[in-house]
């Protein structure tokens, strides 16, 4: 019984019936305009003194109101009143713009049409029912009411009827409600088929989300591998410079420039990145650093933090393909920024192109085992991602008493979309 009582007027249904009394009030011009037509063909002065006249001008109504129904912010106001009103869940259970195709048009002049068609019903009856409905359940308490035209007297002039006169009542209000219940759940049923996003919709909507959510993790490997390279290189240079700043003044003043020149690269590219997550584009950012533009940069700043690293470049870094060149800088300065934080020993980088493959090597002496951090590291992970996106392999781990990172770049794009396009091996997890 409870659960009866909810569903007539719980608060969902009562918003229900509200959005059905909206849909009646929206009705009402195109009533007039139909009783205008009515009128004349019929020659009747008052359409509205006959129940009939009143079914006609409101039936010729509604294909107006369908005609009206596409203009271009229909479907929006519409969709935001049922969120609103009819509790239909989901955020993406609604379209947000206007129609665009005939299917969708068609589909909105079909739910406007719906919508003023119940609510005109359920607005009718709810001015006409209530009063009738009080008449009947107070009846046997005033006697002058049954003489009036509500209290029907010749239904009347028998004692049974006088007594279940107030169960007829009830039984009014309750058929009220429950035909506002059920009209508002056929709404709201009918409302994502009508009001929703079409397949190519929900389409353009995922693939949307997907460039996003790409977008933000690529962010997150720039700020990543640029950020944290130039913490773990500050760090061990003001480390080296506060341990010789008595006994060395040269090179405390080398680290002092180093840190300076770091400091002000990374805050460049800290920048630009944030100025993307802001405004959405950065057409005035500073370009993502490639090998032909910094490699020698990143191995003097990195020897300037104290860290021996030896260089092999067996290729030209300038004849490099850009995106290949840029992800290619990152890897290396994440080979180096792991020596940098964990290892303190001489490093060994190598790049070379072989079978049509760029070749990168970070190779160091194991060093003391490096500090555990809360859910493990993030810069082999990145690594992984790099590669795997431009279809190469990569391995890291300890071959014998050295430390490799080894990555296999293709100097072509992968195709995009091709299954198996790509083939990055999982790097250890916590390596970082």
């Amino acid at each position: 019984m409870r659960g009866a009582l909810r569903a007539l007027f719980g608060g969902r249904a009562r918003r229900r019936w509200v959005h059905l009394i909206l849909g009646g009030a929206l009705a009402m011009p195109y009533v007039l305009v139909g009783s205008v037509i009515v009128g004349p063909f019929t020659g009747v002065d008052n359409v509205f003194g006959s129940l009939p006249l009143q079914l006609g001008s409101f039936a010729l109504g509604l294909p107006m109101a369908a005609l009206t129904s596409l203009f271009p912010l229909t479907r929006p106001l519409e969709s935001a009143a049922v969120r609103a009103l009819c509790g239909v869940e989901g955020d993406d259970a609604l379209a947000h713009g206007p129609a665009r195709t005939r299917a969708e048009r068609a589909r909105t002049a079909l739910w406007f049409t719906l919508h003023l068609g119940f609510g005109g019903i359920v607005a009718g009856m709810s001015l006409a029912v209530p009063p009738f409905a009080v008449v009947l359940i107070v009846l046997p308490l005033f006697a002058r009411l049954r003489r009036t035209p509500l209290a029907l007297p010749h239904a009347l002039d028998h004692s049974w009827a006088l007594a279940l006169s107030p169960l007829a009542g009830l039984a009014m209000l309750l058929g009220l409600a429950a035909c506002a219940a059920g009209c508002g759940a056929l709404l709201a049923r009918w409302a994502p088929a009508l009001l929703g996003p079409t397949a190519q919709d929900r389409l353009a909507a995922a693939e949307a989300r997907a460039a996003d959510l790409a977008v933000r993790n690529r962010l997150a490997r720039e700020l990543h591998d640029s950020v944290g390279h130039a913490l773990s290189a500050v760090t061990l240079q003001a480390s080296a410079a506060r341990r010789l700043l008595g006994t060395d003044p040269e090179f405390v003043r080398e680290a002092l420039a180093a840190i300076e020149d770091t400091t002000r690269r990374t805050v460049g590219e800290l920048d630009a990145v944030l100025g993307v997550l802001r405004d959405g584009d950065a057409p005035d950012a500073a370009p993502a650093p490639t090998l032909a533009g910094d490699l020698d940069g990143l191995l003097r700043r990195t020897r300037a933090a104290g860290q021996p690293v030896t260089a092999t470049v067996a290729t030209a870094p300038a004849a490099l393909p850009a995106l290949v060149s840029r992800e290619a800088y990152r890897i290396v300065q994440e080979g180096l920024s792991n020596a940098l934080r964990h290892a303190g020993t001489p490093v060994a980088v190598r790049i070379a192109v072989a079978d049509g493959r760029l070749e990168i090597t970070v190779e160091n002496p194991l060093g003391a085992a490096p500090a555990p951090r809360p859910g493990g590291g993030h810069g082999l992970r990145g690594v992984a991602d790099r590669v795997r996106l431009l279809g190469g392999t990569a391995h890291a781990g300890a071959s014998g008493d050295t430390w490799r990172l080894s990555v296999r770049l293709p100097l072509t794009t992968p195709t995009t979309g091709a299954a198996g396009a790509t083939t990055a091996r999982p790097l250890p997890k916590g390596s970082v």
